[in-house]
């Protein structure tokens, strides 16, 4: 069994226990940490962590980060002057922070996500460079009333999730799957 099989089998055990209705909205948080290499498998298999989500009783969304700084720069009126001169955009990226808050906002609350719904997000690593994980985890959490998986290309040791093996560790108060994981 490859490691992404590894992840969807560990995650499957995880996610049919019953869920603790007084769990904060950090401990409702689940992050499937999986190697950067696994990607494309990963993103093959999603519709299989959605199958096994629903056969669990849990509705499933997912919210994919790959193209939203593509989405939020085309919509910028600065977008020209920054295309000439990128180290302009750096203090511009809060505005790319709240917007992303915005759209994940209209995405839960048009998708009618209840307590019983897994919020997917995928395409974590197209906020390398610009937003920190933490940061965004932590604003979109209290807006999600299931749990929030988040699939993170990179590790986790020592309670510290690295996103794409580089020095972004954090400690969190989620709970962490990984292939090597056993419930």
């Amino acid at each position: 069994m490859n490691r992404v099989d590894r992840l969807q089998s560990a995650y499957t055990k995880h996610i049919r226990i019953p869920w603790r209705a007084d769990a904060s909205p950090e401990e409702r948080v689940i992050f499937c940490v999986y190697n950067e290499a696994d990607e494309l498998n990963l993103r093959a298999k999603l519709s299989e962590f959605e199958l096994e989500t629903k056969k669990a009783g849990h509705a499933w969304a997912a919210f994919d980060f790959t193209d939203t700084f593509a989405h939020w720069l085309s919509g910028n009126k600065y977008r020209e002057r920054y295309f000439g001169k990128p180290d302009l955009i750096q203090p511009a990226i809060d505005g790319y922070g709240r917007w992303l808050s915005q759209q994940f906002s209209s995405f839960v609350e048009g998708d009618r996500a209840d307590a019983s719904t897994v919020i997917a997000v995928v395409g974590v690593a197209g906020l390398f460079g610009f937003l920190k994980v933490r940061d965004v985890i932590s604003a979109f959490a209290p807006q999600v009333k299931g749990r929030l998986v988040v699939f993170f290309p990179g590790n986790y040791e020592n309670n510290n999730y690295r996103l794409l093996d580089a020095y972004d560790g954090w400690n969190y108060l989620a709970v962490t799957i990984t292939a090597d994981t056993e419930f």
